[in-house]
């Protein structure tokens, strides 16, 4: 078995590269890191890092140690937070968002049956954009958000929301007549395109880069918000898909909504870090899919 503060320095180190910032990170001295590391590739009977004058690399056993030790050391402290959060119950605070007006009512209703239920814990209630709401996940600024999926890289509740696709196109285009359209016309049209810290998989979704005959689809600008890409969709720059929940609260007269009869529902849930499954997390999105499960979606 490892000891602690080989299992912290080696981490710590496997990150850092470099043994003055591994030290201040530990609030070691230096040479005690470096005693600790010898001390560990001599246990194990090889080098774990190649060092030089100028750089430190793992060495693939290093590599190999690391990957494996990684997840047994998170699972290990997370085991610890379940245990503090079951001894403290739902206390303290949590901080949650919600990604479009119309997800915003679900979430309050969550937010309220939480409080019934948890009244020790606070809970405050946030608005994030396309640009930041990944970003307010991984600084720790929200514990949970109410987004669409998929959500790669976050834990990932069960489905509070699914509506139909619509496209939507400026108000005098050819397609706006029409009763409904297939995700073929993709293919026809440049597509807004989703701001570059959306994640692939999640452009990959809602506007992909093939129809489902294989033709490739045209990609038009992006836009830095939603109410933006709608703006370039009225512009003619292109065409858009879009939930149904456009209609009521983005209704303008330069924008027409046609249903796509072919694509699937867009659904939405709760996301959150899997480092912080907490007993308050676990809680709040219990209380979401009561709510979401007693309006019927």
């Amino acid at each position: 078995m490892l000891e602690r503060l080989e299992t912290e320095v080696f981490l710590a180190l496997t990150e850092e590269l470099h043994f003055g910032r591994t030290a201040e990170r530990l609030r070691l001295s230096t040479g005690r890191v470096s005693q600790v590391v010898k001390a560990l590739e001599r246990r194990i009977g090889v080098p774990l890092f190649d060092r030089s004058s100028r750089s430190v690399r793992l060495t693939p056993v290093g590599r190999q140690l690391a990957a494996d030790l990684a997840p047994v050391v998170a699972a290990m402290e997370e085991a610890v937070r379940r245990a503090v959060d079951a001894g403290r119950g739902v206390t303290g605070g949590l901080r949650v968002a919600f990604l479009g007006e119309w997800t915003a009512p679900v979430l309050f209703r969550a937010v309220a049956l939480f409080g019934e239920r948890h009244p020790e814990c606070r809970v405050d209630v946030r608005e994030v954009q396309l640009s930041n709401s990944r970003a307010s996940l991984e600084d720790g600024s929200i514990d949970i958000l109410l987004a669409s999926y998929p959500f790669g890289g976050m834990a990932v509740g069960p489905v509070l929301l699914s509506e139909r696709r619509l496209l939507a196109v400026p108000a005098g285009h050819p397609l706006a007549a029409e009763a409904s359209v297939s995700l073929e016309v993709l293919g026809d049209h440049p597509v807004v395109q989703y701001p570059a810290v959306t994640s692939v998989g999640f452009k990959r979704d809602r506007t992909p880069d093939r129809t489902p005959s294989g033709r490739a689809v045209p990609k038009g600008p992006s836009g830095s918000t939603f109410s933006e890409m709608l703006s370039l969709v009225a512009l003619g720059r292109g065409v858009l898909p879009v939930g149904e929940h456009c209609r009521r609260y983005y209704p303008r007269p330069d924008l027409a909504y046609v249903p796509i009869h072919d694509a699937p529902p867009i659904e939405r849930g709760p996301v959150w870090l899997p480092g912080n499954t907490t007993e308050r997390v676990r809680a709040f999105v219990r209380a979401a899919a009561e709510v979401a499960a007693a309006a019927g979606r």
